[in-house]
């Protein structure tokens, strides 16, 4: 079930795009605003809002630590805010001065993405704050952008109907008439992709009127649509039965998005409001929790990914002590008694012992997720450890099955170079399947 916890109507006129970050709601607007709020309370933060552009602004993003924001408007401008202070870091400016309809990070920071009006899109780099690579689509403005889970290559969509998919060098590598109308908006899933051939798996119906919006969930289990028919419905992926369908808005729902790390949804329309929904956790849950988020150990969290677990542990009176002490991943699992009581000031007998009863099961999922399969023993399709790799014409090892699948579905062309493959010929890689071995051999003598 979901339910409507709260709505947020500071903007003066309609909402086009809004953004999770790990501890923070993003929303941008027509009247050339973007608001920022903290999810513990939904209260706006101080340096909020931010101003800068100087017309309407279409979309925003966070960057995937969080510490970063991009905004995009009219204006013909990407501007990049710094979220702890709302400092502004950088103002990009699209070569051709188009109004910039949509803005995305690479899933490791390096790259950010605009894309404008007069089909012209720009990567960006995010290290040094200049232009890395630009290029065109075919026909209409480029109006949507999605990265792959790995950052290998992103889609953009066009008001003609094409999805575009370009590598990260800016060569364009696939493009496909998806919609017999405009691409209003793209996402993908956070499941493991192999190659870029777009290849149709289902229609979702049940709007009535055209849709501006979708978005997946965290852990791919649900995607949502918002329409013209200010309805926003809510998906089952693997199924494509419907879910939820929500109507609290009195106009279009021009944006969804799906909190990365609690059971949280937010709608914006044309009718000035953002609208937050909460899920039952009994129920598939929009997002990881981040114990279950096998990219980051814990010793490698942030700030906010400690923020965000002491949230999904119902321990948010939490979060703005420690932030205030710079707790990250590190300090969090070496947090004693001692320390609880007499640097972080928690006089509560009860609560010392909750914290530390959570922070104990941490670490025991930290020992037990700890062993990594090495990359090389994994499969490039299926991502799942090889028992019978060959090696194929592109170089590339893989496992028999999938690879033999690969190719049965006529695909002649590598999964991972999108290559045209020179031969259909599988060599079985007999030194990879004797170090697999080995490996597996030594984890059971240490398990």
């Amino acid at each position: 079930m979901a339910t409507l916890i709260h709505t947020l109507a500071d903007h003066s006129d309609d909402v086009n795009y809004c953004a999770f970050s790990s501890s923070c709601l993003a929303t941008c607007s027509l009247d050339k605003t973007i608001r920022v709020y903290s999810l513990n309370n939904f209260t706006e933060l101080p340096y909020s809002p931010l101003k800068g552009h100087t017309y309407a602004v279409h979309c925003c993003c966070f960057s995937p630590s969080g510490h970063v924001l991009a905004s995009c408007s009219t204006d013909g401008t990407t501007v990049v805010w710094d979220t702890r202070n709302g400092r502004m870091l950088a103002v990009l400016e699209q070569p051709s001065g188009s109004p910039v309809r949509v803005c995305r990070f690479s899933p490791e920071s390096t790259y950010l993405v605009s894309g404008a009006a007069d089909g012209s899109v720009v990567l960006w780099n995010m290290q040094s704050l200049k232009l890395y690579r630009s290029g065109n689509v075919k026909d209409g403005s480029l109006v949507a952008c999605a990265f792959s889970p790995n950052g290998n290559f992103f889609v953009t969509g066009s008001s003609c109907g094409d999805l575009t998919f370009w590598d990260d060098k800016m060569r364009c590598l696939y493009n496909e008439k998806a919609h017999d109308l405009g691409v209003t908006c793209c996402d993908i899933s956070s499941q493991p992709i192999s190659g870029v051939e777009l290849k149709y798996k289902c229609t979702l119906n049940g709007h009535s009127a055209p849709v501006l919006a979708c978005a997946f969930s965290y852990d791919g289990q649900m995607l949502v649509s918002g329409s013209v028919d200010k309805c926003v419905i809510i998906y089952e992926t693997s199924t494509g039965n419907t879910l939820h369908t929500l109507s609290q808005h009195t106009r279009y729902v021009t944006t969804c998005a799906f909190a990365p790390y609690s059971p949280l949804l937010a709608t914006g329309s044309m009718d000035k409001t953002v609208n937050i929904w909460q899920f039952d956790l009994k129920q598939p849950c929009a997002g990881k929790t981040v114990e279950n988020e096998s990219k980051v150990t814990v010793e490698d969290w942030s700030e906010d990914d400690v923020s965000a677990w002491l949230c999904a542990q119902d321990l948010a009176d939490f979060v703005g002590l420690f932030k205030m002490n710079n707790i990250d991943g590190k300090e969090l699992l070496n947090l004693t008694k001692e320390s609880l009581t007499n640097e972080l000031k928690i006089e509560s007998l009860g609560l010392r012992s909750k914290v530390l009863q959570k922070i104990e099961e941490l670490r025991m999922t930290t020992i037990s997720v700890s062993v990594t399969i090495p990359d090389e023993f994994l499969c490039p399709i299926t991502r799942e450890l090889m028992k019978d790799p060959v090696i194929a014409a592109d170089g590339y090892s893989y496992e028999k099955e999938a690879m033999e699948n690969w190719i049965s579905t006529r695909r002649r062309s590598s999964p991972m170079t999108n290559l045209p493959l020179p031969s259909l010929m599988l060599t079985p890689n007999r030194t990879l399947k004797m170090a697999i071995s080995r490996w597996l051999e030594t984890q059971q003598k240490y398990s």
